[in-house]
This record gives C-alpha cells, sequence and structure tokens, in this order.
C-alpha cells in the first residue's frame, strides 16, 4: 500500500468510527499536518468518498467546514454465528441495515462443509442486495471458539484442510474477510459505538449458548494469548 492510500484509509476509518468530522478533528486524530489532511480530504473529495456536509454549531469564531462519507459508496458484510445459528447482513459505512438478516441454522461442531455453506449464503445476500461487489470493502465475521484473528485460524471449530479460515473465504468470496471471537467483538462495538464509548476499561458481559467476556483496558481490546 502507497503512502497516498494509507493515509486515505486513516481518514476513511475516523469517518466510520465518528460519522461527521472537520478536517482540524482528522489532523488531529491522524497526526499529520493541516495542510496535508486538507489534501487528502479534497483529493477524497475528487475520488467520490467524502463530502462536505455543512458547518459545525457555532462557538463565537468561524465556523468549520464538516465532512462526512458519502452514501451508497462502501459497504460491509457482517456475519454474526453462534454454535448453531449464523445471521448475515450488508450494512452501510454508516452502520445501517441495507438488507434484511439473513438468519438460518448453521451447526458448527463436526460440520465440515460449515464454511463452504457459510460461502454460499454469504454470496446469496450480496446478490439479493443488487449492490456491486466492488462496492464491498470486506466482510467481518464474529464466531465462538479460541481464535487468533491476526493468522485467521478458529482453534474450536472448522476443518479447511491446512487454509486458514480467512484464506479459505477471502478465496471464496474474492473480498478480505476478517475474523475474531463474537465476546471480544462485543467489547468492541460497545468501545467503539455503544455503552463503552470513550471509556478506558470497561468489561462487556455475552450471555448466549456459554458466557463469554470481552475486556477494554486501557482504551484497547484485550486478546488474550
Amino acid at each position: 500500500m502507497g503512502k497516498k492510500a494509507y493515509y486515505k484509509g486513516l481518514v476513511l476509518r475516523e469517518f466510520y468510527f465518528s460519522d461527521t468530522l472537520s478536517c482540524a478533528d482528522l489532523s488531529e486524530r491522524i497526526g499529520k499536518s493541516l495542510p496535508l489532511t486538507m489534501k487528502i480530504l479534497n483529493e477524497l473529495i475528487a475520488d467520490g468518498f467524502v463530502k462536505e456536509s455543512g458547518f459545525a454549531p457555532s462557538s463565537g469564531g468561524r465556523r468549520p467546514v464538516m465532512y462526512s462519507i458519502m452514501p451508497d459508496t462502501m459497504y460491509i458484510l457482517s456475519v454474526a454465528m453462534d454454535q448453531l445459528v449464523t445471521r448475515i447482513s450488508l450494512m452501510d459505512i454508516h452502520n445501517r441495515h441495507v438488507t434484511d438478516i439473513e438468519k438460518f441454522e448453521l451447526p458448527l461442531h463436526n460440520n465440515p462443509k460449515a464454511l463452504s455453506v457459510l460461502a454460499d449464503k454469504m454470496d446469496e445476500v450480496i446478490a439479493k442486495s443488487g449492490i456491486a461487489r466492488k462496492k464491498i470493502i470486506g466482510i467481518g465475521i464474529g464466531m465462538p471458539g479460541f481464535i487468533d484473528f491476526k493468522k485467521g485460524i478458529n482453534y474450536s471449530f472448522f476443518n479447511t484442510g491446512g487454509q486458514t479460515i480467512t484464506e479459505f473465504l477471502s478465496s471464496r468470496m474474492e473480498l478480505p474477510v476478517y475474523i475474531d471471537n463474537d465476546s471480544s467483538l462485543i467489547a468492541l462495538a460497545e468501545f467503539r459505538f455503544g455503552a463503552a464509548r470513550h471509556k478506558q476499561n470497561a468489561m462487556v458481559v455475552n450471555i448466549g449458548w456459554g458466557i463469554g467476556l470481552g475486556m477494554v483496558l486501557n482504551g484497547g481490546i484485550v486478546q488474550g494469548a
């Protein structure tokens, strides 16, 4: 990835977490100068990814211009799995469902075909949505089990025949795929968007078929060993 693409990714990431921001806000968050941040914003506007969205409320001085991501430019396929049931939905960059949630039974224990079934279902959801696949920037999957999210491995479920889960699904879907433990992702969602937002330390309990725990310590998600 080139430096320009990297900076654009940083800016889009901040918009995803905060929706609407000024150039000064972005400059502070990505740790780059105002002129460089403005240049990145202008390029993203020219690319059709970002738009001006009005002015910030007045605080006595000149009101800063606010920016946000253009609608209908990027989507994320979101997958939530437990040991028996899986749910899939296509989300826009503002975390709104653009498809109905597809819910179906998919037992994970002793099921060598589980990943192939999942890939087929994800293809169905994308096809039914009418959204061009090139607009989908990635697939995020929360699942039970002991997971190494960096390697894309679930040590509790799935037989991938020598490939990692992310390698298998990325090849099938022709999209980037990311996996993590469901309880860790629930904690991440609360940390970024919910009750634990702006908190440095939090414990998030996930009660389902079992009881899971996700932890935020010192402003970050604890992944464990």
